[in-house]
């Protein structure tokens, strides 16, 4: 059945999102533009960057129906939803969850945002760049599980999250086509309530979203429980091991 609801598209700047320059508008209500993505297409929404991105890669004159996203819109969004430390710190999945929680789609579609960096070559549209969600992060030790921990709170919200890439990719959503992302179905959620126990229960929630200056209290080791739990990893370690 066709939703009625936003369809929002999601860019980042893997070399493969230079493509979406020439994709039809129809398919989608809004389009969010992750950092330096804004300079894909002139039509794009928002555009979403952390705290240190550089003000001169920032569009010189936005028109006055788009709308920059910034720390003071974000971190509220991603807390309404956990918090970063169990969200992931890098702008793909803020860019998600900030969508989620302002837009209420009934769509998210990325491309351009698989996290897959070629050795050799350009590493983003633009040229070689950092790989930012490779970094040595505690909230960024699998990506995978992650992706599927913003899928599921998606699908809690009745919202479907595809890929509009083909290849590889360490995003856990579907691939899809704009014309068919619609009738992609829900993700199983029947695991999320307990996965959400169990961060509440550990406690590791940081309020300003500046969890790198608070990381000394994380546990590595619960914090990759925990994302054993977002990948469907239900069985205690002692009863693997018996």
């Amino acid at each position: 059945m066709t939703q009625t609801g936003p369809k929002v598209l999601i860019l980042g700047s893997a070399p493969c999102v230079q493509e979406a320059a020439d994709w039809s508008r129809g398919p989608f209500t809004h389009i969010v533009a992750i950092n330096n993505a804004w300079r894909v297409r002139p039509d794009w929404d928002f555009l979403i960057h952390p705290e240190d991105f550089p003000e001169a890669n920032q569009p010189a004159a936005p028109t006055p129906k788009q709308k920059i996203i910034t720390a003071q819109d974000y971190v509220p969004a991603q807390n309404a939803y956990g918090g970063f430390v169990y969200a992931g710190g890098t702008m793909a999945f803020t860019a998600g969850y900030w969508a989620l929680h302002a837009l209420k789609p009934h769509v998210i579609a990325y491309f351009g945002c698989d996290m897959v960096y070629p050795a050799r070559g350009n590493t983003h549209f633009y040229g070689t760049g950092q790989a930012d969600p490779l970094r040595q992060d505690v909230t960024l030790r699998s990506l995978e599980a992650k992706s599927s921990r913003l899928m599921q709170y998606a699908a809690k919200q009745g919202c479907r999250m595809v890929r509009l890439s083909d290849g590889e990719s360490r995003l856990v959503c579907p691939p899809s086509c704009a014309d068919q992302m619609e009738n992609v179905p829900l993700v199983d959620v029947s695991g999320l309530a307990h996965a959400e126990a169990q961060e509440r229960a550990l406690g590791y929630y940081v309020p300003s979203g500046r969890y790198w200056e608070d990381q000394t209290r994380f546990d590595v080791a619960e914090l990759d429980r925990i994302d054993r739990l977002w990948l469907g990893d239900t069985q205690p370690d002692d009863v693997k091991a018996a």
